[in-house]
């Protein structure tokens, strides 16, 4: 009889060290699963993420438009596939989604020289543009006036971006070029369009964004200025996971091509692009 209670208990304590090896150990983080250009090929369907702005992706009335929407599609039909756009106003997300196969592509103006390079692959350039400071016209006579006229004169000012803004390290380096400081605040919940729109209402005096995008906005908000420059001009992409390369040698063929044609001209003209 003792013998028994002994082998029971060993198989009873066999059994809570399995139960405890089974459910209390640390659970493996499922892989991401990224589709490669024949899954997605087989698919029929290409899943893209952009930004909500007049430049990437604007939807008005029954009407959506856009320099990013536009170019999807235009890839999209020449492969034969639909498209699913999702606008998503956090660069954060939209870089995630990149990472755990939520979308196949990022398409927005991203800077190639982006500190995400060690996890996208970047198509060959799609536009030129340059960073500036969104800033209120100059008015005569009015003495509340904050116009800067140089860069010299962003000494002790605030820069409003973009969280996680590529442009954070340009204006750390633009600090130590004038030899004083200059702040900066990030702001999560809006995009670049809801910056510019703040700064045209008076309730910033300064944002940082892309050229394109607020060349784009100019139309709505025809009191500020972007004349000032605040970097050289630099390559924008689309973005990629980094192990996709079938798809980025299938985009960048379709990108050289399309950019030689008169479609592409007239989307460069239409979304104000230099």
């Amino acid at each position: 009889m003792k013998m028994d209670k002994i082998l029971r208990y060993g198989v009873m304590g066999c059994i809570a060290v399995i139960i405890s090896y089974c459910f209390l150990r640390p659970q493996e983080t499922p892989q991401p699963s990224i589709r490669d250009y024949h899954s997605i090929i087989q698919s029929g369907v290409l899943r893209a993420v952009t930004e909500y702005n007049s430049l990437s992706y604007h939807a008005q009335d029954d009407t959506v438009s856009g320099f990013h929407y536009e170019l999807l599609q235009a890839f999209a039909k020449a492969k034969g596939l639909k498209v699913e756009i999702t606008p998503e106003m956090s660069l954060e997300k939209r870089f995630e989604g990149i990472q755990n196969g939520a979308y196949d592509i990022l398409a927005n103006n991203v800077l190639r020289t982006s500190n995400r390079k060690d996890s996208l692959l970047f198509t060959h350039p799609i536009l030129l543009s340059k960073q500036v400071l969104v800033q209120r016209k100059e008015t005569p006579n009015d003495e509340d006036s904050c116009y800067i006229h140089s860069l010299l004169e962003l000494a002790h000012k605030t820069l409003y971006v973009v969280k996680d803004s590529p442009f954070m390290l340009r204006i750390h380096n633009l600090s130590n070029e004038i030899g004083d400081t200059i702040y900066v605040k990030e702001i999560e919940k809006y995009g670049p369009e809801q910056l510019i729109a703040m700064v045209a209402n008076k309730d910033i005096d300064y944002a940082v964004c892309d050229e394109s995008v607020a060349q784009a906005a100019l139309k709505d908000f025809p009191q500020i200025d972007i004349e000032t420059a605040i970097s050289f001009t630099q390559f924008y992409s689309w973005g990629i996971h980094k192990d996709n390369q079938m798809l980025l040698d299938s985009l960048n063929t379709w990108i050289d091509e399309f950019k030689q044609t008169p479609t592409f001209k007239q989307l460069e003209k239409k979304y104000n692009h230099h």
